[in-house]
């Protein structure tokens, strides 16, 4: 997958993510389905990125994403199971991710 389509599935996936969750708070019916293909999507774009050419820290960053989009994933099923706990595997997912958005914007 090249970098343009990455980027474009990755913006897609982070409104879907968004929208479900503000919507689920809503209990419309269709938030969890919206917020379920979010996480695919953005498990998608991290677990196809290549890393042969990073360092050892953007390795591990890398793998922060990783787990944080695997965290989403779970997050999206406790939603169809109505049950709370999706809060906090989303928020554990955040904190990954932005921890590693700040500390790779200082790497470069």
């Amino acid at each position: 997958m090249n970098q343009k389509a990455r980027t474009i599935i990755f913006n897609i996936a982070g409104l879907l993510i968004l929208a479900g969750a503000a919507l689920f708070l809503t209990k419309w019916f269709l938030a969890p389905y919206l917020f379920a293909v979010g996480a695919a999507g953005m498990a998608v774009c991290f677990l196809t990125l290549p890393t042969k050419d990073m360092e050892f820290r953007q390795r591990r960053l890398h793998r922060f994403n990783v787990i944080a989009s695997l965290l989403m994933v779970c997050a999206s099923g406790l939603m169809f199971k109505d049950m709370k706990e999706w809060v906090i595997c989303l928020t554990i997912a955040a904190i990954l991710l932005l921890y590693s958005s700040f500390v790779s914007s200082k790497n470069k």
